[in-house]
């Protein structure tokens, strides 16, 4: 203890503590930026953005912290013997709390792009690198948290009385009164994260492609709009407006800066925005298409105007419909479907009122209730419903054969 090299231990401690205060003020910087701008205009500077993973940064500026604790108990106790463990605790704890906690913070607040644009710059390699290491913590906790999600019971079809009539009649009765609200004032109550589609389903240009790869997608995409992005969705540079590159596809002549004149600027949409106020800002932004992201501003998945169109005529639609290829009627009244089929389209065309407050597809709300991807016919029991799996396929599930219990006889 006596051998401690005083001088270097106390550069290293000063050295941690700056690089702590920098990661505490880029994402300080990136929620005070996402907090007073939501969307972009076009024309306007790009919304705030991390030009790296999130995760990334926590990871680094959690061991910094905890290398800081570590190196300055070892100091006290060779300075204070067997005082030094509180004393060296309550130095440490000072020194972050003020100099790479509300310092940096307070300096993010005033300065936001300064300091978000110098940390994209400075630590958007170390920490791309340092991701998997990342992933895999993140992962880890994810998986600690399973015990706690929500659980549904998977059920024998013969083991599980049918619910009491006259309850049953009382919960549809319910429904029935929710159903007969004006459907302009239920937009109210439906924000853009249940009506979006998800991230792992949008179709996007990814400009670390090869321009062959980028050709073949654009040639056999259908959509009008586009995200571009570099390698991960949460890096979206731009919104590509795919009729103003359709005559350079026939040829091959198309070029990334000729994509990128293309672009326009990207709209950024908070997930909890409700769709009336989101219809409004669509029109006031002259926009068609929204990256939802969450506070963090991690991208959840798109929005378009047409999403929000499709939900306001399906709220005065009084009959329901089963023109969704996915959804097919048995003669028993059970319906086979596909994993891929969204929820609130489920519940759209059948009536029903399956959970959409979580996964937004059937796949996710079956492997979510489940607490894994099923390799055998297995019944699970959600609410009133009852979901048989029939197939998985590539890791989901992909094909599901359900019914509501309230409206089916008992099946021995």
């Amino acid at each position: 203890m006596h051998n401690l090299p005083l001088e270097p231990m106390f550069a290293v401690v000063a050295l941690l503590v700056l690089w702590s205060a920098l990661f505490t003020a880029i994402e300080a910087a990136q929620h005070h930026l996402l907090a007073l701008r939501p969307g972009t205009r076009q024309g306007d500077k790009a919304a705030a953005r991390l030009n790296f993973p999130r995760n990334s940064l926590i990871l680094c500026n959690t061991l910094c912290r905890a290398v800081v604790v570590i190196l300055c108990t070892l100091l006290a106790i060779y300075a204070w013997a067997e005082n030094g463990p509180w004393l060296g605790w309550l130095i440490s704890s000072a020194t972050l709390l003020i100099l790479a906690d509300y310092l940096p913070r307070t300096l993010a607040t005033r300065y936001p792009q300064a300091v978000l644009g110098f940390g994209n710059t400075l630590l958007a390699v170390p920490l791309k690198i340092l991701y998997p290491l990342a992933w895999l913590l993140n992962s880890v906790s994810l998986l600690l948290l399973r015990p706690f999600a929500r659980r549904s019971g998977i059920v024998k079809q013969s083991d599980e009385p049918q619910p009491d009539h006259a309850d049953e009649q009382a919960l549809d009765a319910a429904e029935n009164h929710m159903q007969g609200l004006p459907g302009i004032h239920a937009l109210d109550n439906i924000t853009v994260n249940d009506i979006l589609v998800p991230r792992s389903e949008v179709d996007g240009i990814n400009l670390d492609d090869t321009l062959e790869n980028i050709l073949e997608q654009l040639r056999s995409n259908q959509r009008t709009r586009l995200p571009v992005f570099h390698s991960d969705i949460n890096q979206v540079e731009a919104v590509l407006n795919t009729r103003q590159v359709q005559h350079l596809l026939p040829d091959a002549s198309l070029t990334k800066e000729a994509l990128l004149e293309a672009c326009h600027e990207p709209y950024f949409v908070p997930e909890s925005t409700p769709l009336q106020l989101q219809l409004l800002n669509f029109h006031k932004q002259q926009r068609r298409l929204g990256m939802v992201v969450d506070e963090y501003g991690e991208v959840l998945g798109i929005v378009t105007l047409e999403d929000i169109l499709e939900e306001i005529v399906g709220e005065f639609e009084n009959e329901q419909s089963l023109d969704n290829p996915l959804i097919q009627a048995q003669p028993d009244g059970r319906y086979v479907i596909d994993g891929a089929v969204s929820i609130r389209e489920l519940n759209k065309c059948l009536g029903w009122h399956l959970p959409s407050d979580g996964p937004k597809t059937l796949n996710g709300l079956a492997t979510e209730a489940l607490e894994t991807i099923p390799d055998c016919a297995v019944c699970v029991k959600i609410g009133r419903y009852r979901l048989e799996i029939l197939e998985t396929e590539d890791n989901r599930v992909s094909k599901v054969l359900i019914w509501h219990t309230g409206t089916l006889p008992m099946v021995v």
